[in-house]
């Protein structure tokens, strides 16, 4: 007995020493990121980028739901909350007759690029929408979008307003009839789009490669099924309707409980690239599932289709593929890369915007969840680099090549978003863990 009460004594000891430990390693880190004022000048240089409007950034003179989802949270820290709430509610102005959401929307005035498939509604006569609809993540962008803007401004009479006599809410549900209808598979039980790279939306056998045509292939990734899982979660948190949060949580659990059975490999602890329920349109001897999808695997944690133990292990993942890749950070959107001339254009090199491109607007996604989920010393560590190429090109470059050289609008609000949102979130932590 005597043994027995020295043995429990010595590990009571062993824990304490270790809590102890671990708790000045996180005070030495919380220290760390309080002083460190890289942190203060890439956060202002965000807040003055998102500053300038809502669209996409410099180059980009449209609004697209999926860019302005990742910087609402900052947005709604500089703009006055009626205009955020007016540039919401004109998206579901241009909700169309099958009740479909455009990605974006521009006045009519600067409507100047080649789309020869443009989207008008009655209930905005100044304005004109697109769309690229080899993607699936429209309705679960605006979705989202709608969510944050309501958890952090508690206006939730959002949802009964009406857009040309329907309320805003009737209008979200009628989008995820639009897509349980046009884009669920039902042998998967999964949304599906066109064959793309990782989160992207440029399919590879045409040369604009943004539009669903003949030429597409099905295909089904945990990307837009995550994207997905997220929105419905904003909806049960913010619609004050049991009946509604009940069939969504149902819906939800489905969607998870599907991706983990048919998209994660448990063997290789990395989500399958696609599954095509027709034609494939890799080329013979190219094995895809040897590809890590970089971004849809941060958009899947955020949803919470991982476990703390894998978010640890597809985390080494990426850095081991950013060494082996020569890339510049954890923004690396795939690993390896598709084949010379598998897509067309600039993309047709490896490394080249979607096909290996280095993206903080991603990246930063990933570093949001590794500081969510506790891995705070990996999260600071693998920052550094997008960082540091802010402070070095004095602003957010919309990817990055190799060599970490800029490519794209210099001014992507995405990227300035989503690290604003990081910082916020290492200064939150810091504050609470410092000495």
């Amino acid at each position: 007995m005597n043994k027995l009460i020295i043995y429990i004594s010595f590990c009571s000891l062993l824990m304490i020493g270790c809590d102890t430990e671990k708790k000045t390693q996180d005070q030495e880190l919380a220290d760390l990121i309080l002083a460190d004022s890289s942190l203060n000048m890439v956060d202002s240089l965000a807040k003055s980028v998102v500053k300038e409007g809502f669209n996409a950034g410099s180059g980009y003179s449209q609004i697209w739901a999926r860019d302005f989802n990742t910087m609402i949270e900052t947005s709604l820290d500089l703009y006055p909350k009626a205009e955020i709430r007016g540039a919401i509610l004109l998206f579901f102005a241009l909700q169309q007759k099958n009740d479909e959401m455009v990605d974006g929307y521009v006045l009519k005035k600067d409507f100047t690029w080649n789309d020869d498939t443009p989207y008008y509604s009655e209930a905005a006569p100044g304005h004109v929408g697109f769309k690229n609809t080899v993607e699936t993540d429209q309705e679960t962008s605006l979705i989202q979008l709608v969510g944050k803007y309501i958890q952090k401004t508690g206006d939730v009479t959002l949802l009964k307003e009406k857009v040309a006599g329907i309320t805003v809410l009737s209008r979200i549900e009628k989008m995820i009839a639009y897509l349980l209808r046009e884009r669920y598979n039902k042998k998967y039980g999964l949304l599906w789009g066109a064959m793309t790279a990782d989160w992207g939306d440029v399919q590879p056998n045409d040369d604009f490669g943004c539009d669903w045509n003949k030429l597409s292939d099905e295909a089904i990734d945990v990307y837009d099924n995550a994207m997905f899982m997220i929105a419905l979660q904003y909806l049960i948190k913010v619609v004050p309707d049991e009946q509604k949060t009940a069939q969504w949580t149902k819906l939800e659990k489905n969607i998870h409980d599907q991706v983990r059975k048919h998209l994660w490999d448990t063997k290789k602890q990395k989500f399958i690239p696609h599954i095509y329920p027709g034609k494939s349109p890799v080329p013979a001897g190219f094995d895809e599932n040897s590809i890590h999808y970089h971004g849809g695997t941060a958009v899947a944690i955020e949803a919470g289709l991982l476990s703390k133990e894998e978010i640890a292990i597809v985390n080494r993942q990426m850095v081991e593929n950013v060494k082996l890749s020569g890339m510049p950070s954890i923004g690396l959107t795939l690993y390896p890369t598709y084949p010379k001339g598998f897509f067309r254009g600039g993309m047709a090199n490896p490394y080249v915007y979607q096909n290996g491109g280095d993206w903080t607007w991603f990246g930063g996604r990933m570093i949001q969840q590794l500081i969510a989920h506790g891995f705070v010393k990996e999260a600071y560590e693998e920052v550094r680099p997008m960082i540091n190429r802010v402070v070095k090109n004095k602003g957010f470059y919309e990817w990055y090549g190799k060599g970490d050289v800029p490519d794209g609008s210099g001014k992507f609000k995405g990227s300035a978003g989503v690290l604003s949102k990081a910082i916020k979130q290492f200064r939150d932590w810091a504050v609470v863990h410092k000495k």
